[in-house]
C-alpha cells in the first residue's frame, strides 16, 4: 500500500471534510508513491517521535494535532516544529494530521471522553449546520432502481445510522428534442411524454463529485434533469462537543473526586459550585470555552475541557460547574483510540501506539 492510498482510505474512515475551516488536516509532508511499512500514531509528531519511527522502521505518522499548522514558509531546523518536519523529510517519513476532523466525527475524541466517563444518552453538543444537500432527479420509472442503486452506492442517502435512504415521487414528464439531440426517446421535433419518477437523497457537500458523476453514468438520458438544494438542517451527528448523563447523580466533590481518578488529574480547576446534584456533563477535548454555552443551553450541571481563561468561570452563572482539566489531560484517549480504529482497518501492517511523552505541561508538587 503507497502513503496515497493510505491517505484515501483514511479519509473514508474519518473524512477531513468534517475538520473547521481554520485547521491543518491531512498529508503534512511525504511522497505520495512511498509504501508503507507502518503506522505510529501519536498526540503530537515531535521530533522525538519521528526518532521513535525511524526506530521501528515506520515511515507513516497519524498525529492528532498538525505539527504545521500555519505561518511555515521554510524548513531549516530553527525551531521544534521545522525540526521534527526536517527529520521526517530527511528520513522519508510521512506526517498525516487528524485534529478537529476527529473532534467532529461522531466516534471521535468526545464519544470516547463520554465513553470512558460511562456517560449515558450521549448526543452532539454543537451538531454543525453546514454540508447537508438535497438531489432530485428525475428518471425513467423503468431505470429509478439503477439510478438509486447508483447514488447510494456513491454515498448518498446516507441519515445517521441509516442508509440507503431515499424517496421518490411518480409523475408525467415531457420534453421535445430539437436538431443535434440523440434522444433515448422520441423523435427530431416531436414533444414526448414519458411516466418518470422524482429521486431524493441527502448527501453530505464532500460527496457531491462522485455522487453526481455516479447519478449521470447510470442515466440513460443524454441530459440529466437535477436539482441540488442545500440544506438548513443541523447534523446532529458531526460537530464539536458532545453531552450525555450519569446513571445516578453525584454530589459536587464525588464528581470532581471520580474525575480526577479517571483522568489520573493532579488537579482540577472549577467555577463556584452549584450546590446540585451533577447528572448531565458535557465534554468538549481540547480548548473548549467556546462551548459553555452550548452546554449551558443543554442544561448539563457540569462541563469538562481544557484552556480556560479567568472570566470563563463566571459564564455558567450559577447554573453549571465549569471545570478544566488540562488541553493535553482532556484528550489523552486519542491515541489509543485511534490505534483502535485503526487497528481493525489495516492488518497487512502493524499500526502503533507512540509511547514518547509529548504533552509539554509539567506539576511541581
Amino acid at each position: 500500500m503507497t502513503v496515497n492510498e493510505l491517505v484515501c482510505d483514511l479519509k473514508k474512515i474519518i473524512p477531513l471534510s468534517q475538520a473547521e475551516d481554520y485547521d491543518n488536516v491531512g498529508l503534512l509532508c511525504g511522497n505520495p508513491d512511498r509504501e508503507v511499512s507502518g503506522i505510529l500514531v501519536c498526540h503530537d509528531a515531535l521530533e522525538i517521535v519521528v526518532d521513535e519511527a525511524i526506530a521501528k522502521n515506520i515511515n507513516f505518522i497519524v498525529a492528532f494535532h498538525p505539527i504545521i499548522f500555519s505561518g511555515l514558509k521554510s524548513v531549516t531546523g530553527k525551531n521544534y516544529v521545522e525540526k521534527a518536519v526536517l527529520k521526517a523529510l530527511e528520513n522519508k517519513i510521512a506526517i498525516y494530521a487528524i485534529h478537529t476532523a476527529f473532534d467532529n466525527d461522531y466516534f471521535g475524541v468526545n464519544y470516547r471522553i463520554c465513553e470512558e466517563l460511562g456517560l449515558k444518552n450521549q448526543k452532539v453538543l454543537m451538531p454543525k449546520k453546514q454540508g447537508l444537500h438535497q438531489l432530485n432527479v428525475f428518471v425513467p420509472q423503468d431505470f429509478s432502481e439503477k439510478i438509486k442503486n447508483a447514488l447510494f452506492g456513491a454515498g448518498a442517502g446516507n441519515i445517521g445510522f441509516y442508509d440507503e435512504c431515499s424517496f421518490a415521487v411518480s409523475g408525467s414528464g415531457t420534453f421535445r428534442p430539437i436538431e443535434g439531440a440523440d434522444p433515448f426517446s422520441g423523435k427530431i421535433g416531436i414533444r414526448e411524454n414519458a411516466d418518470e419518477v422524482m429521486i431524493s437523497v441527502i448527501y453530505e457537500s464532500y460527496k457531491k463529485n462522485q455522487i453526481i458523476n455516479a447519478m449521470k453514468s447510470a442515466h440513460p438520458y443524454e441530459e440529466v434533469a437535477y436539482q441540488i438544494i442545500q440544506l438548513e438542517n443541523e447534523n446532529h451527528f458531526l460537530g464539536l462537543g458532545r453531552f450525555g448523563e450519569f446513571e445516578e447523580a453525584m454530589d459536587e466533590e464525588q464528581f470532581l473526586t471520580f474525575v480526577k481518578d479517571k483522568f489520573n488529574l493532579k488537579a482540577i480547576r472549577h467555577s463556584d459550585f452549584i450546590n446540585k446534584k451533577i447528572k448531565r456533563v458535557g465534554v468538549l477535548g481540547g480548548s473548549g470555552a467556546s462551548g459553555i454555552g452550548a452546554a449551558i443551553s443543554q442544561k448539563c450541571d457540569a462541563y469538562l475541557t481544557g484552556d480556560l481563561k479567568y472570566h470563563d468561570y463566571f459564564q455558567g452563572d450559577g447554573k453549571m460547574l465549569t471545570c478544566d482539566i488540562g488541553h493535553f489531560e482532556s484528550e489523552q484517549f486519542v491515541t489509543e483510540h485511534l490505534v483502535d480504529i485503526l487497528s481493525q482497518k489495516f492488518t497487512i501492517f502493524a499500526v502503533s501506539k507512540s509511547t514518547e511523552k509529548t504533552n509539554p505541561v509539567n506539576y511541581f508538587l
